[in-house]
């Protein structure tokens, strides 16, 4: 269909070289759009770069939270594709329950930690939104898609974490309530230049983690399971398509029915 296809579109992925960042670049590949995947893990860069070779995809690396380092990386972008069509703001700090993590604890957590994680969550989004809609109201198009959680909506489960003695952090609450708010004012902002800003919220991914958690987790979630890699690809493509082209503001919630219990 027309209305999905992304052929010719160049699309930023902040983010682009994690788990989730993968999986949104593989979504957008599939349409024939331009993968630019910002990243600021060498390594990870390095095994994106193996895995996508002779993709339609290129790597920066970058510090997103260094606005000098983000506009300069963004001039580069647009100087060689002469646009930006989409961005997506996924880079966020991926915490990883681990065994008797008690610094993870509310009580625990450090101001240098608070400020650090919410940099990377909420203040890059705030940056890069800032930086690349500069470019796309020059243009008087562009779509945003801000990557948020089903913790945006719900608070954390810490009975989820009990066995390992661990904790999910405040910050990654915070942040993913704050990229909801975030997409909210940017979409109201930014209508009138018809660039379209929406978020999802996605449930827990499987992804290898402890057994207990999953069993856990599983009995939260009407539908019985975690999602499955790939499983947000469509809703991905849907909303950086103009098939989503009325569709602004939004909060998509994808979480097997965890947060209407």
């Amino acid at each position: 269909m027309k209305r999905f296809s992304l052929k010719n579109k160049v699309a930023i992925i902040t983010g682009g070289c994690g788990f989730f960042g993968a999986q949104i670049c593989d979504a957008l590949i599939e349409l024939k759009c331009k993968a630019v995947l910002l990243d600021i893990n060498k390594n990870k860069i390095n095994i994106s770069k193996k895995r996508l070779r002779n993709k339609n995809a290129e790597h920066i690396l970058v510090d997103i939270t260094d606005e000098n380092q983000m506009e300069a990386k963004t001039k580069y972008i647009i100087n060689k594709y002469k646009k930006i069509d989409i961005l997506i703001n996924n880079a966020a700090i991926d915490y990883k329950p681990k065994k008797k993590l008690r610094s993870s604890s509310f009580e625990k957590t450090t101001l240098e930690n608070w400020i650090y994680e919410i940099n990377v969550g909420l203040t890059g989004a705030f940056i890069c939104s800032k930086l690349i809609s500069k470019y796309m109201i020059k243009r008087r198009s562009g779509i945003i898609l801000n990557i948020s959680s089903d913790l945006s909506i719900i608070a954390p489960d810490q009975r989820l974490y009990s066995h390992l003695g661990s904790f999910k952090p405040v910050t990654y609450s915070v942040i993913k309530h704050g990229i909801v708010g975030l997409t909210k004012y940017l979409a109201s902002y930014l209508a009138k230049y018809k660039i379209r800003v929406n978020s999802i919220s996605p449930g827990g991914i499987e992804n290898n983690q402890d057994r207990i958690f999953v069993n856990k987790i599983k009995k939260l979630i009407p539908l019985g399971r975690m999602a499955k890699k790939n499983e947000y690809k469509e809703i991905i493509q849907y909303l950086c398509s103009e098939s989503s082209s009325y569709m602004t503001g939004q909060n998509i919630i994808i979480d097997g029915g965890r947060s209407i219990i």
